[in-house]
């Protein structure tokens, strides 16, 4: 059976930050029912190349069914209130103010089901001088300190590339409802959780503050791609823009590992590294050596034979190569769905995986694909019914 049979989430989450929790706990299992607001939907479904059903739409919202309510119109607002006794969690990510707004903050969701989880997803919380402050992603690592450990030493401090600030939050949240959820199950009492982005981002950050930051007293450096000879990128064949191959032989036994798989066991008796600071002061020397011989080679044939010797070691992938990769493919990682806009798409699956829950993935939703159905299910309402709701244009 999958892990979170039963339970039951509304989800009014927008873009990613909320989704990926959302998505997180659907793909364990969980039935994820997703508010959406009439028109235009979850604003994400537009985001770049999208219409309706965006390529980053999709990626974040598999495994849901999706309803359309007008909460500005007082009967969607009153069909929300009669569905939330039918669900153990809410989870909302709207900017400062818009809960309020719409009066769906805890207090109101709580007089409507007393042992409700409501989860609340800010970019800098509820409280404190940037509450009010609205918050993206990159914002948020900003803020968190990661802008100022990314970049070459010496360079102006850069984005990173994977968008923590948003999923890494997300992820954080889940772990917190499935705590939530288990308290509930045990109590019948329900809480309010609330995340902030900002503080979310900085668990990433525990282990560059832990090095050079001194307990807040100095700032960590930027280190670029490497430290040293021996934990750095090369350059391989046929050097294009991602034809590297990244090696960590950070201990003696890797090193010596290295220079056997490298065919220089001579490097080893060379006095220019015979010790960890030799190697250090002779990074340069060292890094030639190196990358004369990874110069001659694929970052696959780099990646295959270095790892295989022992040596810590990875190809650079692209964003082809995740999707093209044997080793992600016969691990069943790589999944093909029907979508009636797209064809056939690809997505990249769950790494967690549990031997007693199986779930498997299904497309996002189309905008109120499911609105009549979960309507039915919760309510009990009929056909005409929801006809007269849709005519009024409460639902869609």
């Amino acid at each position: 059976m999958p892990a979170l049979d039963g339970m039951r989430i509304l989800d009014m989450t927008q873009y990613e930050a909320g989704t990926s929790c959302t998505q997180a706990l659907a793909w364990m299992g969980a039935d994820v029912v997703k508010v959406e607001p009439p028109k235009y939907g979850d604003p994400g479904r537009r985001t770049r190349q999208g219409q309706g059903n965006s390529p980053y739409f999709l990626n974040w919202n598999s495994n849901k069914r999706s309803i359309v309510l007008d909460l500005s119109q007082p009967r969607g607002r009153a069909l929300l209130l009669e569905m939330i006794p039918h669900y153990d969690v809410f989870v909302e990510n709207y900017g400062p103010g818009v809960v309020e707004k719409l009066d769906i903050d805890y207090e109101a969701i709580r007089a409507a089901h007393p042992s409700i989880i409501y989860a609340r997803l800010k970019g800098f919380g509820t409280s404190g001088p940037y509450a009010d402050y609205k918050c993206y992603d990159m914002v948020a690592q900003a803020a968190a300190g990661a802008f100022s450990v990314t970049g070459d030493p010496g360079g102006p401090p850069m984005m990173p590339g994977p968008t923590v600030g948003d999923s890494g939050t997300g992820v954080q949240l889940a772990l917190a409802l499935l705590g939530a959820y288990v308290q509930q199950q045990r109590t019948g009492e329900g809480q309010l959780v609330e995340i902030s982005m900002q503080e979310a981002m900085t668990y990433y950050m525990r282990t560059r503050v832990s090095i050079g930051a001194e307990w807040g007293e100095a700032v960590a450096p930027r280190a670029g791609s490497g430290n040293g000879a021996l934990v750095n990128l090369y350059a391989c064949r046929p050097f294009g823009p991602n034809d590297y191959a990244y090696l960590m032989a950070s201990t003696p036994r890797m090193w010596t590992t290295l220079c056997e798989a490298l065919g220089r066991p001579d490097l080893l008796s060379d006095p220019r590294f015979q010790s960890e600071a030799d190697r250090l002061d002779q990074a340069d020397a060292l890094r030639a050596e190196i990358a004369a011989w990874t110069g001659q080679r694929t970052k696959w044939e780099v990646m295959e034979h270095l790892g295989s010797a022992g040596v810590p070691c990875s190809a650079v992938f692209d964003t082809v190569d995740l999707f093209a990769n044997e080793h992600l493919k016969s691990r069943g990682f790589i999944h093909e769905l029907a979508h009636p806009d797209h064809g056939t798409i690809r997505l990249l699956g769950w790494a967690p995986r549990m031997s007693k829950s199986d779930v498997p993935l299904r497309r996002a939703p189309l905008m109120g694909e499911h609105s009549n159905e979960i309507l039915a299910e919760d309510l009990a309402l009929s056909a005409g019914a929801i006809a007269d709701l849709r005519d009024a244009g409460v639902v869609s």
